[in-house]
């Protein structure tokens, strides 16, 4: 398995809360709360089984090429849907950081956005890779071409 996050064990966690914003609140408000609270658990917990994060928005866009429900035009939640997904040792020191005091305040601010609640779902890693370089790209599909039949 070729590593797409820095340091992150074959045996890590994956876990994604997907945030949809009450209509009250904007994308600059979630950014913010968001900002605090990952700048908390880097701080906190990068020495205690935090590898890394990324959060992204719901850019309205929908794949009529890879989606299987429909030819949408656009998702109703652009603007309005975010992921968060962070990388973690272990499961257990996920929920010991969100255990911990100077998390639970920033935890609360985030929520409050939520029109959706939360519900955080751990996964484990199967596969991560980034793609080749362009010489690589080029001797994958000659191999292919070749051996491939």
């Amino acid at each position: 398995m070729s590593q797409l996050i820095s340091n992150f064990p074959t045996d890590g966690v994956v876990t994604l809360n997907r945030v949809i914003l009450k209509p009250e609140y904007t994308v600059d408000d979630l950014q913010e709360r968001v900002a605090v609270l990952c700048e908390n658990v880097k701080t906190y917990h990068s020495d205690t089984g935090f590898i890394g994060g990324f959060v992204a928005l719901n850019s309205g866009a929908v794949s009529n090429e890879g989606s299987t429900v429909g030819q949408a035009v656009d998702s109703p939640l652009k603007d309005r849907e975010a992921l968060i997904i962070t990388f973690w040792k272990s499961f257990e020191d996920h929920e010991a950081s969100h255990r911990s005091e100077t998390f639970q305040p920033l935890f609360r601010e985030v929520l409050e956005l939520c029109e959706n609640g939360n519900e955080e779902i751990a996964y484990e890693m199967l596969w991560s890779g980034k793609a080749y370089s362009a010489e690589e790209a080029e001797a994958a599909r000659e191999a292919k071409a070749r051996y491939a039949a």
